[in-house]
């Protein structure tokens, strides 16, 4: 395992995923400010948190537990993507890159699940 969280290339995806869900986010109608946007930015920096504080935590069993519960913040994100094309506050272009980089990650991440078990 790597000595520091900034170097796993799962960290570095993820954060890139974090700044580009919030400029996309801020494009979105005011009146989601405390909804949906709110609601996708806790769910998409979840994702990078977690593999930081997994990292941090000293145990394998730890690290993979928090890897776990970034993955299901990844998907999580899947869905409120799609729920925000439905609502057209995204168009589907701008959902199709944001799917294909959201089952990218999904398979870094299980395959470093796999990889540090």
């Amino acid at each position: 395992m790597s000595r520091n969280w900034n170097e796993l290339t799962i960290w570095k995806e993820s954060h890139k995923l974090v700044l580009d869900i919030y400029r996309i986010t801020a494009k979105f109608s005011k009146e989601e400010q405390y909804g949906l946007i709110s609601q996708i930015r806790r769910a998409v920096v979840s994702i990078p948190t977690n593999i930081v504080e997994g990292h941090s935590k000293g145990s394998t069993k730890d690290f993979i537990r928090f890897l776990y519960i970034s993955r299901g913040s990844l998907e999580e994100i899947k869905y409120l993507l799609q729920l925000s094309k439905d609502l057209d506050y995204i168009d589907n272009n701008i959902f199709e890159k944001f799917f294909q980089r959201l089952s990218k990650l999904s398979l870094q991440l299980n395959s470093f699940i796999k990889y540090s078990q």
